[in-house]
């Protein structure tokens, strides 16, 4: 007869993504009791946000762990290039940022994670269970009283004083909680695939875009990941046209690669991902919180979906680090995270959805990046801080 193990926590945060792990140092380094949930065995899957922002390496600094964060592998740019129609345009100049980073990092992200769950579990608080996957939510009447998972060694309750969801867009968390979902919409889903790096390729630059098609590239220092737009639902007409007219597709956008796109021989080697911009009405209810992905589902557009979880998770510490360490929290005190961090989302929302609709919206704003330069230090404001970047306020124990 299967047996069912039994934790107790004050806190217990499904999903160990950025958002996820984040929160858990940081509680944990507060002295709450908390235990993080995976479902996965490890942090290494591909094609995942892994674009650090200054704000990011900002709060690395204020925790004191920059130095050896910035020993992982990664890259830096100081300067976000696209190619419009033929012609190199800057985007954003964070060279000129009032932070100690003025560049953005490209970084696998089980890297980030990995060093995450290294920092935190030099805290007793803290507890990481891989291979945990959340299957329903326990209750105490109207209040959610923690969770239900499945593990290889059997079923496992979590009993916790706060659930916070952090797993993702998909989040199982966010569907137990019947918290309602607004859809703001987005036109495109993206195809993922890797290709070769020759030496002579150019400098970083982020993408290309040609008559309203867009290909993105990121520098992975051996190869390239990169990144093709494509019309919303549209995998099915792109397949049987063929993987021949997918290559000349991607040619055209980025001639330089001709020499190497018959790498794309298979379709295993291309992974589509579904874009949504969406958010939740309520991020809380009774003893349950979501933020991250779980909360706002981002498009890809300029990696900023990564840096905004990890924002939420800082907010959501310096909120309730302090109360949950003695006991629950209200609804009021969950409700304020999302007051904190709603306006952020939304404005960035917005910003993403103008930018997939409308190409002339596209258009203005290369023309104004293009004529004065100085708008550059603004959109890299924007983009690497954010409109409300947070401070770590969360106490250490």
């Amino acid at each position: 007869m299967a047996t069912t193990s039994l934790l107790e926590a004050r806190c217990v945060v499904i999903g160990g993504g950025p958002a996820g792990m984040m929160l858990g140092f940081l509680l944990a380094r507060a002295g709450v009791r908390v235990i993080v949930l995976e479902k996965h065995a490890d942090f290494l899957r591909d094609f995942r946000g892994d674009t650090i922002h200054p704000s990011t390496f900002e709060l690395m600094h204020e925790l004191g762990l920059l130095d050896q964060f910035l020993q992982l592998p990664h890259q830096e740019v100081s300067r976000m290039k696209y190619v419009f129609n033929g012609h190199v345009v800057c985007i954003a100049d964070f060279s000129r940022l009032p932070t100690r980073c003025k560049f953005i990092g490209f970084m696998p992200q089980w890297h980030f994670l990995n060093f995450l769950a290294a920092q935190a579990a030099q805290f007793p608080a803290f507890e990481l269970r891989m291979e945990s996957r959340v299957v329903d939510l326990l209750h105490d009447g109207d209040r959610i009283a923690g969770v239900r998972a499945k593990t290889p060694l059997g079923d496992l309750e979590v009993r916790a004083d706060l659930v916070i969801g952090c797993d993702g867009r998909n989040s199982i968390v966010r569907d137990l909680a019947k918290l309602e979902i607004k859809e703001i919409g987005v036109p495109i889903d993206v195809l993922w695939m890797h290709i070769s790096k020759r030496d002579g390729d150019p400098e970083q630059l982020f993408g290309f875009v040609r008559d309203r098609k867009g290909f993105g590239l990121i520098d992975r220092d051996d190869y390239f990941q990169a990144a093709l737009a494509i019309p919303k639902g549209g995998i099915e007409d792109i397949k049987q046209r063929g993987l021949r007219a997918l290559q000349d597709d991607i040619v055209a956008l980025a001639p330089f690669l001709k020499d190497r796109i018959a790498e794309l021989d298979d379709w295993s080697k291309i992974k589509l991902l579904s874009v949504q911009i969406n958010r939740l009405r309520k991020w809380c209810r009774e003893g349950l919180l979501c933020i991250g992905d779980a909360a706002h589902a981002m498009s890809p557009t300029a990696g900023v979906g990564i840096n905004l979880a990890i924002q939420d998770a800082v907010a959501a510490a310096n909120l309730l680090a302090v109360k949950l360490k003695t006991g629950p929290v209200s609804i009021a005190d969950l409700a304020a995270v999302q007051k904190r961090r709603e306006w952020p989302t939304r404005l960035i929302q917005a910003m993403q959805a103008s930018v997939h609709r409308h190409a002339i919206a596209r258009l203005m704003v290369v023309r104004a990046l293009q004529w004065f330069p100085p708008l550059q230090s603004l959109t890299a404001r924007f983009l690497g801080l954010g409109p409300r970047p947070e401070h770590v306020r969360s106490p250490t124990a």
